[in-house]
């Protein structure tokens, strides 16, 4: 899959979350990271598909969804199998958020030598 393809993705979920605030997406590699709430939900990787983390969440409501690689050496990840359906996939990112691992804060010290 190309950047173009990855953008299309990128733009009908983010319409399909229309509605949810808290979601947000940026671009990372040639494909989207995407956020609610200041957690990482899921992705678009290469393959052009929207990838989501698994959790108990995101198993119950894709239990037909078979994990895969988003690319090597990265956790598995369910393909989304309820992108067509925009209230169940906003149900479920919602219901995903105390599954998820908070943003990690990085801070930068100054050190005298």
């Amino acid at each position: 899959m190309g950047k173009e393809e990855n953008k299309r993705m990128m733009e009908y979920v983010t319409d399909q979350l229309s509605g949810l605030s808290g979601v947000r997406n940026i671009p990372m590699m040639g494909g989207y990271i995407f956020y609610y709430n200041e957690r990482i939900f899921g992705g678009i990787y290469g393959s052009g598909d929207m990838l989501i983390k698994i959790t108990e969440t995101s198993k119950r409501y894709m239990p037909d969804s078979e994990p895969e690689l988003p690319y090597e050496g990265t956790k598995p990840m369910l393909p989304c199998t309820i992108l067509d359906d925009r209230e169940k996939l906003k149900k479920m990112v919602m219901e995903m958020w105390n599954e998820l691992p908070e943003r990690k804060v990085i801070s930068i010290v100054d050190v005298d030598e």
